[in-house]
């Protein structure tokens, strides 16, 4: 047992194990639960609270514990697989140790668990992860492949995060924070961008990249990296590789490219898609902006490569209507029906223009654009970034800074960026209170504006606030 799991190469769905999750309410770690209950697995888990992610698992016949404690580890585990969240002196983990059981990241367990499908199937990139993923994921529902599936959001198609397929193909998010992504195991990966993100483990863009390299060189010989052709010197990711390298985006030098390029009054995009048979395939897009072109194109290669028909390609494409939090159009306003008010999960500049640049294109009046910023390292090393981001916006409210995992402030805040902001010329506002900012939202929001609460942290809560009838 013991060279088995230390070795990881393979989870045998054949050998039915008790595997213990620490952590196991988080949208990845339940999904993985779920797909060991459905193979018939032992299933135990913790995590500080209950959540309906929990108590689904635990309706399927997994015990689940809150709060996290050392008695919670009990000697008839055989693995115990736990989050990048989970510190040393955490109650579990201590008592993981002190047993001597063998126990691995979530990484490592996804990576081995991907290895019992014919066609393992990985989304990275520092933006549209989880776009591309559904993306792919819709595509090859249609096409009866049955997948299973991974995804960092909510998939209406899947009602959820994870779906529990064949052993075919597999389809999983692959994230660059902590080397995470360097465990997998795919067949086809996709890059979908490089930039500079995750500074609090990165030491700067050149050792982001370096890391994506290292992800390109997990593609074995027959495999497939399907890569951005605007990546800048993007030789230093591909030079080397066995595997086969595709291109995709706007300029017809890339293998796989869009033109013939129009826009709805929604803001979405309908355009030829070349270089997967052998002629154009006409696409109309049910989400807005520029980027999910390029999206879709990534997610077209991929089923492609995954042996998905071409009419499967286009009607998963055009009938995709996003996930949850991704320029999610919650509702028109209670105070003023005339103001529709959208959620995106938006946390990076770049992300951000892509979100301001899709309203611009649907009808509207003004956008106000509520943010909240994720963590203060990222606030910090592109705080200028943020500023010129959001001069793509008519206004600005700024909310507090979302911690998540960190405390120390490093001296910036959301009164800091709403200033810098007002420099720039910007219409900018700050409010210590989701309440004051609802508040001041009813009463400026006039007809036919666009408000867009943009943040990855609870912001959406402003939203939901303001359309509850």
């Amino acid at each position: 047992m013991e060279d088995f799991y230390l070795n990881m190469e393979k989870i045998d769905f054949n050998s039915k194990k008790h595997i213990h999750f620490i952590g196991i309410g988080g949208i990845s770690m339940s999904g993985l639960a779920e797909l060991l209950l459905k193979n018939g697995f032992t299933v135990s888990g913790s995590d500080r609270d209950e959540s309906d992610l929990t108590k689904k698992l635990a309706e399927m016949g997994a015990v689940i514990n809150t709060p996290q404690k050392a008695e919670n580890i009990t000697d008839d585990i055989d693995l115990v697989v736990y989050t990048a969240a989970i510190h040393p002196d955490n109650p579990e983990f201590m008592a993981v140790e002190q047993k001597g059981l063998p126990k691995v990241t979530r990484a490592e367990f996804l990576g081995s668990v991907m290895q019992n499908y014919r066609i393992p199937i990985a989304i990275s990139g520092t933006h549209g992860k989880t776009t591309t993923t559904s993306m792919i994921s819709e595509i090859m529902l249609i096409s009866g492949s049955d997948p299973t599936i991974s995804v960092g959001g909510i998939l209406p198609s899947i009602n959820g995060n994870f779906r529990t397929g064949g052993r075919d193909i597999f389809i999983t998010e692959a994230c660059e924070y902590t080397n995470s992504f360097l465990s997998l195991n795919p067949k086809i990966g996709i890059i979908l961008n490089i930039e500079a993100d995750h500074l609090d483990f990165f030491k700067d863009l050149d050792d982001i990249r370096h890391s994506f390299r290292e992800f390109a060189r997990l593609l074995p010989d027959d495999g497939v990296l399907i890569i951005n052709g605007e990546v800048e010197n993007i030789s230093y990711i591909t030079d080397g590789l066995k595997c086969k390298v595709i291109t995709y985006g706007l300029n017809k030098s890339f293998d796989v490219y869009a033109d013939n390029i129009s826009y709805g009054e929604n803001g979405c995009a309908e355009f030829d898609l070349n270089g997967i048979g052998d002629s154009p395939l006409r696409i109309s897009l049910m989400v807005p902006g520029e980027h999910n072109i390029g999206n879709s194109l990534a997610a077209a290669a991929a089923a492609h490569f995954s042996e998905a028909p071409e009419k499967d390609i286009i009607a998963g494409l055009s009938s995709f209507t996003g996930t949850k939090r991704r320029f999610e159009v919650l509702g028109p306003m209670a105070a003023n029906e005339n103001v529709t008010v959208i959620d995106d999960y938006a946390h990076h500049p770049t992300e951000i223009k892509a979100t301001l640049t899709a309203a611009s294109k649907r009808t509207h009046n003004s956008i106000w654009a509520v943010f909240q910023p994720h963590t203060y390292t990222r606030t910090k090393a592109l705080l200028d970034d943020f500023v010129d981001a959001f001069t793509l916006t008519d206004h600005l409210v700024m909310a507090d800074i979302y911690a998540a995992r960190e405390t120390d402030t490093l001296g910036v805040s959301s009164e800091l960026l709403a200033e810098k902001a007002k420099d720039k010329g910007i219409d900018a506002y700050y409010f210590p209170s989701f309440e004051e900012i609802e508040n001041f939202l009813k009463k400026n929001c006039v007809n036919g504006d666009l408000l867009i609460t943009i943040g990855a942290g609870d912001v959406d809560k402003i939203g939901h606030a303001l359309v509850k009838k």
